[in-house]
């Protein structure tokens, strides 16, 4: 039986999240990050007590590439960070359209340059051409709102110099670069290794804010 979310590997794994069979492929590259698997998964939690050396090799490189970029962010500037690109990794462009690192870019640095005014007291909307690009900025920009809600004070001088970054890592993936989605995977990497890290304190803890003043 082949697996229904890659097609032509064996179905071999039960997967919980899914209630069906998949590869073991796409149970290791897909854990967390489009497959939100339940933390009794045994998958799962042999994975977080005996990482592949290939996987902690990965591991090691995307930190090394990443890094040196987010050392000169204070730790609220940080946190903004990975908010930001949580919402870049749950984006889903409309129609037959797909984020790449370029419209990454484009909506960080517009989204960016639009804060850095309202900073200096001027209300001006720099706004991206891509449409996709455009559809993440508002996505970003619902994410600050809904924070602001919350009580929660962002200056616009810290989530401009976060978007400043996230707009240089997507241009300037480097020698390691590898396709036009080269940064979103690191990121998604990344992020489902802090998703696995951090599951056991959130199902302990109780609901909050989105940011911790």
């Amino acid at each position: 039986m082949p697996c229904p979310t890659c097609g032509h590997r064996k179905a071999r794994r039960e997967c919980p999240a899914l209630g069906k069979a998949i590869c073991s492929v796409c149970c290791g590259t897909k854990r967390l990050v489009e497959i939100p698997c339940p933390s009794g998964c045994a998958y799962l939690a042999s994975a977080r007590e005996h990482p592949a050396a290939a996987v902690r090799r990965q591991q090691a490189r995307d930190l090394a590439i990443l890094l040196p970029a987010l050392q000169h962010l204070t730790e609220r500037q940080h946190h903004l960070f990975f908010l930001f690109q949580s919402v870049i990794a749950r984006h889903q462009p409309g129609g037959l359209s797909r984020l790449v690192d370029a419209d990454v870019a484009e909506a960080a640095g517009a989204l960016a340059s639009t804060l850095d005014t309202a900073a200096r007291g001027v209300i001006y909307e720099q706004a991206p051409q891509s449409r996709v690009a455009q559809a993440l900025v508002a996505e970003m920009q619902a994410l600050l709102a809904q924070a602001r809600e919350q009580g929660v004070t962002i200056a616009e001088s810290d989530a401009a110099t976060v978007l400043r970054t996230i707009e240089q890592g997507a241009k300037d993936a480097g020698p390691w670069r590898e396709g036009d989605a080269a940064y979103l995977e690191l990121m998604a990497r990344l992020l489902s290794v802090a998703r696995a890290a951090d599951a056991p304190r959130r199902e302990a803890a109780p609901a909050g804010p989105l940011i911790i003043t």
